[in-house]
């Protein structure tokens, strides 16, 4: 087992109720604790029957992530009453495919069920056109849109 040593310096304090003891020191113990040795946890990489890559730590396997999810909307506008996002999509959307809110203090699945453009309902939302989507949580300004 190691050892660590803590050293404390001796201060000195001046009384100036008492003009008799012009100085008092105080002095501290030196403390000495215990240090037990750090476990290091080792990570496995094991392949699966299927093929994909797993990683192991002691007896719960992760699937690893394979790639990184691109926004493919951003929530502009959020009307709370009628629960409606505006949101500015970056590709073609149609209506029934499921996407995920997900913002600071939001994040849930839902799938598009009812999309408007200039008052008129559309099954489908051309790139860079900003439409509203029923929604049925609140979302807020500046959450992203993925594919779910």
């Amino acid at each position: 087992m190691k050892t660590k040593k803590k050293t404390i310096k001796k201060k000195t304090v001046t009384s100036k109720r008492k003009p008799l003891k012009a100085k008092v020191s105080k002095t501290k113990k030196v403390v000495k604790k215990k240090i037990a040795p750090k476990k290091s946890i080792r990570s496995k990489k094991v392949k699966s029957k299927t093929g994909k890559k797993l990683s192991t730590v002691g007896k719960m396997k992760v699937k690893k992530a394979s790639a990184v999810l691109k926004p493919i909307g951003l929530v502009t506008h959020y009307y709370d009453k009628i629960g409606v996002a505006i949101v500015s999509f970056n590709k073609a959307v149609s209506s029934g495919i499921s996407v995920r809110f997900k913002g600071s203090t939001t994040d849930f699945l839902q799938t598009i069920s009812s999309m408007q453009l200039n008052y008129k309902s559309v099954t489908r939302a051309p790139k860079s056109k900003e439409i509203g989507v029923k929604v049925k949580n609140r979302v807020r300004e500046g959450d992203f849109l993925f594919t779910a």
